[in-house]
C-alpha cells in the first residue's frame, strides 16, 4: 500500500487496514536418527513446541493461526474488505466529523461508505470505526481514497485525505472452444487454469445459456443411481493446473424449427465460476457473453436424421433426410438420386418435392443399398430449385457425412 501523508498536523488520525482471514502457522520440523549425536533432543523440542500438532509433530502445519503480515494479493472476483478507523489524538472535542471512502478504478469511482451522514462530535481518545466491502470486478490498479472532514472548537473546518493503491490480479485463465456437431448441437469446451500461487477448491463451474439454447453438462459419470464428477470427490485445482469442462447446447424447439434464426454470430451464454481459497475465502467470476459463428449452410441444408449402424451387403436399408430452406424465399425443389460405384439408390429420380417456404423443413425417407463391403459414405443426392433453375450438389455431403459399416454374410 502506498500512503500519501498529510502535510499538516491534524487533530484526527486515520488508519486503514485490510481485513483478510488468517493462515495456518507453518514450521520446519528438524529430525534425526536415534543413534545420532542429538539423540531425542529434536523430538522433545518439537513435542514441547505449542505450535505443533500433538501426536503429529513432524507435520509442517500447526494448530495455530497466523495474522497477515502484509497487504497480500487481491484477485478478480474476490471481496475486498477494509477496516477504517478515525481516532481523536487531541485533547479537544471535534465536531461534524465526516468520513468518506471511495474506490477509484480505471473506469469508475465507487462510494463504499456505509453512511454519508456526519458524526456530531468526537471526544478525545475516542474513535469512529467503519468496515467496507466491495466485490472486485476489474483488474489493474485500484486506489482507495479515504477523506476526513471535521470542525475544531474554534469553528475552523479542516479536511485531509489519504490514498491507498493496490493491484488486482487475474486468478484464472479461461479459454473456450466450440465444436459444431452434424446436427444443431454445439459443444463448448472450457479450459480453466489456476494462475495463482495457491490451490483452489472449485465449488461450481456452470454455463448459463442464452434464450436460444438448452444446456447439458457433460462433466459427470453416471455410476449406479448417482452421478460422480469426472474430477473426483475433492475438486481441487493446484497452481498452474488446467481443467477442461464440456457442455452440450441444443437449440430450443421454437428456434430449431426456424432455420433462418440461427445464422451468423449467435450468443451462446456465459460461464459462472465459483471457487474458495485458503480458509474458505470465496471468489466468483462470470465471463462475458460467449459468441460463436454459426456454420453456413447455403440456401438449402440437407441433414441426416436416421441411419442404421450396420447394414448387410446388397440388401436395401432406409434412411431419413431433413431438407431445410435456409433462404428468405420460397423454393420448388426436385430431387435427383445419382448412383456411385458403391451406393445405389432405390426409387424414382427426378421427383417433385413441392414448394418449401423460408425457414421450413421437410423429412424425406429414402431407400438405398451398398454393393461394396467396408466403410461407405452416403453421397449422390442433387436438389434443383425450379424457380431459379439453381442446382445444389450433395456428392460430398458435409453435414450428412455418415459412415455405414457393411457386413457381408456368408452361408456355411
Amino acid at each position: 500500500m502506498d500512503v500519501n501523508q498529510a502535510k499538516q498536523e491534524h487533530l484526527l488520525a486515520l488508519k486503514v487496514m485490510r481485513l483478510t482471514k488468517p493462515t495456518l502457522f507453518t514450521n520446519m520440523p528438524v529430525t534425526c536418527e536415534d543413534g545420532d549425536l542429538p539423540g531425542d533432543l529434536f523430538s522433545r523440542l518439537m513435542k514441547e513446541d505449542p505450535s505443533t500438532v500433538k501426536g503429529a509433530e513432524t507435520l509442517m502445519l500447526g494448530e495455530m493461526l497466523t495474522l497477515p503480515q502484509n497487504f497480500g494479493n487481491i484477485f478478480l472476483g474476490e471481496t475486498f474488505s477494509s477496516y477504517i478507523s478515525v481516532h481523536n489524538d487531541s485533547s479537544q472535542v471535534v465536531k461534524d466529523i465526516l468520513v468518506k471512502a471511495d474506490l477509484q478504478t480505471s473506469s469508475q469511482r465507487l462510494n463504499l461508505s456505509a453512511s454519508n451522514s456526519a458524526v456530531a462530535e468526537l471526544k478525545p481518545e475516542c474513535c469512529i470505526d467503519d468496515v467496507i466491502h466491495h466485490e472486485v470486478k476489474e483488474i489493474g490498479t485500484h486506489i482507495l481514497v479515504c477523506a476526513v472532514s471535521y470542525t475544531t472548537q474554534t469553528g475552523e473546518k479542516l479536511y485531509f485525505r489519504k490514498f491507498f493503491k493496490f493491484q488486482v490480479l487475474k486468478p484464472l485463465d479461461v479459454k473456450t472452444k466450440f465444436y459444431n456437431a452434424e446436427t444443431d448441437e454445439v459443444f463448448l469446451e472450457a479450459q480453466i487454469q489456476n494462475i495463482t500461487s495457491s490451490p483452489m477448491f472449485m465449488e461450481k463451474v456452470s454455463l448459463e445459456p442464452s434464450l436460444m439454447y438448452n444446456v447439458s453438462e457433460l462433466n459427470t459419470v453416471t455410476s449406479g443411481e448417482r452421478g460422480e464428477s469426472t474430477f473426483g470427490k475433492m475438486s481441487y485445482l493446484q497452481p498452474m493446473d488446467t481443467r477442461q469442462y464440456l457442455y452440450c447446447l441444443k437449440p430450443k424447439p421454437e428456434f430449431a424449427e426456424k432455420a433462418g434464426v440461427i445464422k451468423g454470430v449467435t450468443v451462446i451464454g456465459k460461464l459462472d465460476i465459483v471457487w474458495k481459497t485458503n480458509l474458505g475465502e470465496r471468489g466468483r467470476l462470470q465471463t462475458s457473453q460467449l459468441q460463436r459463428m454459426a456454420p453456413g449452410y447455403g440456401d438449402v441444408r440437407l441433414s441426416l436424421e436416421s441411419i442404421p449402424d450396420t447394414v448387410n451387403l446388397e440388401e436395401p436399408f432406409d434412411i431419413t433426410c431433413k431438407i431445410t430452406n435456409c433462404s428468405e424465399r420460397t423454393m420448388d425443389l426436385v430431387l435427383e438420386m445419382c448412383n456411385t460405384s458403391s451406393i445405389h439408390w432405390c426409387g424414382v429420380s427426378g421427383r417433385q418435392l413441392g414448394k418449401l417456404s423460408p425457414s421450413s423443413s421437410l423429412f424425406l425417407p429414402l431407400k438405398l443399398l451398398c454393393s461394396v463391403q467396408g466403410l461407405q459414405s452416403i453421397s449422390g443426392l442433387r436438389l434443383t430449385d425450379t424457380f431459379l433453375k439453381r442446382t445444389y450438389e450433395y456428392d460430398d455431403i458435409a453435414q450428412v457425412c455418415v459412415v455405414v459399416t457393411v457386413v457381408k454374410l456368408s452361408i456355411l
